[in-house]
């Protein structure tokens, strides 16, 4: 099946669909500007071990290392755009089929695309708080601190350290994901998959979780096979060529 023969059944299949989700990963935001994780020979982590500069491990133990070896990696994240599919995503949605996207990004582009109904599963940079009292704060008060040579920042109210809104290694799961996950449990006919490489747990079950699969990704996923549908294309024309073909839903009564 050629390209535009897969991006008109990938319409049809959304148009057939009642409860129509979507998940995204780091493929998605890569043509944002922003490097993914696990690509060979491009992938952040082939040149940074999370584990010893990213981990609540290392946050707690030696906060200042987690702010001088990671913190910079996050603020650049914050200067990105959305890009072609974040915005296709955010007008699936307003057309009325798409009816939520679950993200493991932390970049919060689905929010700046327009995306109303977003899961931000391992979180955002929009915020953060005190690790002591829990008083919130802006990600901007964190990116103050840091550039005035405040490491780490602290809290105003109790002088514990700050930190910023997203799942850290070995940090839990929040709420939020565990709402995400009974949402598609229930409702799921429809799941697509966008830049994700699938294999990041407890995420990476998800699809299991949808009785028909959508997979847009560059490389192999282990949900491939199961797939009604997978197309090799970058996340942003695929999604933008999918969402030309949908017409807004009319309304049943």
């Amino acid at each position: 099946m050629n390209y535009n023969d897969q991006i008109e059944q990938a319409a049809a299949l959304i148009k057939e669909s009642s409860g129509f989700y979507c998940l995204t990963g780091a493929g998605l935001s890569t043509e944002s500007g922003i490097p993914d994780f696990r690509t060979p020979g491009t992938g952040i982590w082939e040149k940074v071990d999370p584990i010893k500069t990213a981990s609540v491990e290392v946050l707690q133990s030696n906060p200042r290392l987690f702010y001088e070896a990671a913190f910079n990696r996050f603020a650049s994240i914050t200067l990105a755009e959305p890009n072609p599919g974040h915005y296709a995503l955010a007008r699936m949605e307003e057309m009325g089929y798409l009816k939520g996207v679950v993200t493991q990004n932390i970049d919060g582009l689905h929010v700046k695309a327009g995306s109303r109904k977003v899961w931000e599963v391992h979180g955002h940079l929009r915020s953060g708080y005190c690790q002591g009292c829990k008083k919130r704060y802006s990600f901007e008060e964190l990116v103050q601190q840091v550039e005035l040579k405040r490491i780490p920042p602290v809290c105003r109210n109790c002088f514990n350290v700050l930190r910023p809104d997203v799942v850290l290694f070995g940090d839990p799961m929040p709420p939020l994901f565990y709402d995400a996950e009974d949402t598609l449990r229930r409702h799921c006919d429809l799941m697509l998959v966008a830049g994700s490489s699938l294999v990041v747990y407890p995420v990476a079950y998800l699809p299991g979780l949808a009785r028909k699969l959508i997979i847009i990704n560059l490389q192999h996923t282990g949900y491939d096979g199961s797939a009604e549908l997978v197309i090799r294309e970058k996340c942003g024309k695929a999604l933008h060529d999918i969402a030309e073909k949908l017409s807004p839903r009319k309304e049943t009564s």
